[in-house]
């Protein structure tokens, strides 16, 4: 290492803790600690524009360690990116550019929310499966298009994390080469050193999961580092860990190594001496060298360089391949082509009872004929799901051409992935799985909220309907949780044209994932069902008079129960309106004259059923109304017998509404 090249490490060690330092708070240890690893990886192999930070075939780095922010954050304002130095002196405060873990969209260069460890490694794997089916379609000789690699850095903490395991397993078995992880081994956590809970062979699990793995000893000497970046990257057929030595808190004479140094401040004192220990001046804090300035200069002209050139491979291809340049753009708009708005074949069904699960599958196969970039799967259900693509292939190392991913039984992973894939772009991502199991992927489905990502998330067996599996595959308490999730939107189709409905809209959207809730059990298909269903909550049997005495609002399988109750309600000679709300986040979404047109402020008789836990409705049924529900976990029976002895039947809604006219009446 030469003396311009250790200051500039030493740039970046004290743009962390100095700012660490001034917000009172952070996570000093790793950027101390992985500054000559990052560095190295940075200067001499990552391909980026800081001017064009969308630049499709950019490589991908992602802090999975999205504790140690602030080595991201110098890295991207010494390249020039768009991150002054002002958003690094704001770091952790409230508008700033630089929050305590990286957010995406925040500041530019951030290629993923990241903090609870392992969801950035999961979601690096969904970028290098995206990078590998985007070459397989784009890529000719002589122009390869995407040729790009996806690098994680990662910590203690996600190589713990369960769902790392999942994620690398999956990679491994796909063969994803372009993937390379830089493993912070620094042996050190929150609560003491790793070997108080964390003793196993990490290399061995890797090589175990078809990864290749290398060992750096010294993480500060950047030529082992780059050698060891450079053998990961001529290994094609496998992703590769490298496994970097490193000091926790590096250059701090009395926290390095040690805890201390990973979660706070090193304080004002401990500062200086870390100073002092290693040649930098004590003033002014903040200080980038005008040497090192120039050197990211260069470095910055070099990437641009990079990206120009490829520019004019892009230029000429265009040219030499006008129709695949064309299909580039629709890959990469997310617009919905207007022939699928007109194709009514996603409107026709059968005049039968069918699960919207059995729906959905169908809608999906003419989705998939005008969407070619639709790509995702199921966790070992696609038999289950009915997410299968028909004739779209499987996503396979020796296939990187199909649609179909089989994640496995790995939920957690499988939302992190498609995360990745959407993050990545020029692909539309979604995944199954059955809607009890939306416990295990909780989190990844958070973060894609949080990112505003359009990710599709279909789950299915939606109730205790499921029957004789009984109360461990029966979601009772999912709905609420799921709304519960800002950005979420929630559909609950209650037919074949409502899950149609509901697709076209997930697929519509762009500032945030959906979730659609299918049933396992067949639904008669309702007269009035349809595009209205793209409101969230309408009119699906309209009142037999010229007032309303009640309403009643049901989402999902309980839509055709509360149609039933209507009919002999009015037999008995009340005017009862009954109102599907496939999505109550849509509905709210709608005017006041909307809402009012449908849910009418004078009618506060209102009967509201979901076979769930009756959480939130508030906005919905009035004071004087009535939710049915079901607040206890289901059993092992049949589905029918579940749902009754739960009270979810047409015949405990007519009760209810009566009770509720006759309260009225007095």
């Amino acid at each position: 290492m030469d003396a311009l090249e250790g200051r500039a490490i030493n740039t970046i060690r004290f743009l962390a803790v100095d700012a660490v330092e001034k917000a009172k708070s952070g996570h000093p240890g790793l950027p101390m600690g992985g500054a000559a690893m990052a560095y190295t990886l940075w200067v001499n192999f990552l391909r980026h524009d800081p001017e064009n930070p969308d630049w499709p075939d950019r490589d991908r780095f992602v802090l999975s360690a999205g504790h140690g922010s602030m080595l991201l954050y110098a890295l991207l304002h010494l390249f020039g990116y768009d991150l002054s130095l002002e958003e690094i002196f704001n770091f952790r405060q409230w508008g700033s550019k630089t929050p305590g873990h990286p957010e995406y969209a925040h500041a530019p260069g951030v290629e993923t929310t990241t903090g609870p460890l392992g969801q950035g490694f999961a979601n690096a794997v969904g970028m290098a499966i995206a990078e590998r089916r985007l070459a397989a379609e784009f890529n000719r000789p002589g122009y390869p298009l995407v040729n790009h690699y996806t690098y994680i850095y990662a910590g203690d903490g996600c190589m713990m994390e369960g769902i790392t395991s999942e994620a690398a397993s999956l990679a491994g078995h796909l063969k994803l080469g372009k993937l390379i992880c830089l493993y912070d081994d620094n042996g050190i956590t929150i609560d003491g050193r790793t070997d108080l809970a964390f003793t196993e062979d990490t290399a061995k699990r890797f090589e175990a999961y078809g990864w290749q793995v290398l060992k750096v000893d010294e993480g500060n000497r950047t030529e082992l580092v780059d050698e060891a970046i450079t053998e990961a990257k001529s290994e094609k057929n496998r992703p590769s860990l490298i496994m970097v030595r490193t000091k926790i808190g590096y250059g701090s004479p009395n926290k390095q190594d040690t805890s201390d140094a990973h979660g706070a401040p090193l304080g004002p004192d401990e500062v200086k001496l870390t100073k002092k220990n290693l040649g930098w001046p004590l003033e002014p804090e903040f200080l980038i060298p005008e040497e090192v300035k120039k050197q990211f200069a260069a470095f910055k002209e070099i990437q641009q360089a990079k990206k120009s050139e490829w520019d004019g491979l892009f230029d000429d291809y265009c040219s030499e391949y006008p129709e695949m340049a064309e299909k580039w753009e629709k890959w990469h708009s997310r617009q919905v082509p207007e022939e699928l708005l007109e194709d009514q074949r996603i409107w026709q069904f059968e005049d039968k009872p069918v699960a919207t699960r059995s729906a959905s599958g169908q809608v999906m196969q003419v989705l998939s004929e005008y969407l070619p970039n639709m790509i995702g799967g199921s966790a070992d259900l696609n038999s289950s799901t009915k997410t299968y693509l028909k004739g779209r292939g499987d996503f396979q190392a020796d296939n990187p051409s199909g649609n179909n991913i089989h994640f496995g039984v790995r939920e957690h992973a499988m939302a992190a992935i498609l995360s990745g894939l959407a993050l990545h772009g020029g692909l539309r991502p979604f995944g199954s799985t059955f809607l009890v199991f939306f416990d295990y992927m909780k989190p990844a489905v958070r973060l894609s909220a949080l990112m505003g990502l359009p990710v599709v998330f279909v789950y299915t067996h939606d109730s205790v309907a499921v029957g004789e599996d009984g109360p461990t595959h029966q979601p009772v308490e999912h709905l609420a949780n799921l709304r519960s999730i800002p950005h979420m939107h929630v559909l609950r189709p209650a037919d074949g044209p409502e899950t149609a409905a509901a697709w076209l809209h997930a697929l519509q959207r762009r500032c945030g994932p959906t979730a659609l809730i299918l049933s396992r059990q067949n639904l008669p298909l309702l007269q009035g069902s349809g595009k209205e269903a793209l409101k969230g909550g309408y009119i699906i049997s309209k009142e037999n008079g010229p007032t309303v005495d009640i309403i009643l609002i049901a989402s999902g399988s309980e839509v055709h129960l509360a149609v039933k109750a209507q009919q002999e309600l009015q037999e008995e000679g009340y005017s009862v309106r009954v109102v599907s709300m496939i999505s109550r986040e849509l509905f709210l979404a709608q005017n006041e004259n909307y809402q009012e047109s449908v849910l009418p402020i004078a009618v506060e008789s209102r009967v509201l059923i979901e076979a769930a836990l009756p959480m939130g409705w508030d906005k919905i049924v009035s004071s004087k109304g009535s939710v049915i529900g079901i607040d206890d976990f289901g059993a092992s029976a049949p589905g029918g017998v579940v749902m009754e002895k739960r009270g979810i039947t047409a015949d405990r809604i007519i009760n209810e509404a009566l009770s509720l006219l006759a309260e009225g009446r007095e």
